[in-house]
């Protein structure tokens, strides 16, 4: 009996393709999972708004108090403010990028 798990030596065999691809019209209730999606970016957006304003007051608090704590925790903040900020402006843009490159592997 062949093992499952290892590779068949026939080519045919490897190269097989399912014929799977993306279809937006294939489930009910697309609109609504794009709508919800698109939500959660926008909450996430403000929430990361807030989070770097506090980040920035942090920062200049801990720098004029003297607490190098607070500074250097503010200035943490503030990288991972704009890096998240970064990811959610990129994150539909990286998702169409990966996707379009994925679909030119044969």
């Amino acid at each position: 009996m062949p093992s499952p798990i290892l590779p068949s030596t026939h080519p045919e065999v490897l190269a097989y393709d399912p014929g799977i691809t993306p279809d937006s019209g294939g489930l009910p209730g697309l609109d609504v999972l794009q709508s919800i999606v698109s939500s959660i970016n926008l909450y996430a957006i403000i929430a990361v708004v807030g989070a770097l304003a506090a980040s920035l007051a942090m920062w200049a608090w801990g720098h004029f108090s003297g607490g190098h704590q607070a500074e250097a925790n503010g200035k943490k903040g503030t990288i991972a403010s704009v890096g998240a900020a970064l990811g959610l402006g990129a994150a539909n843009g990286l998702v169409a990028f990966f996707s379009a490159l994925g679909s030119q592997i044969k």
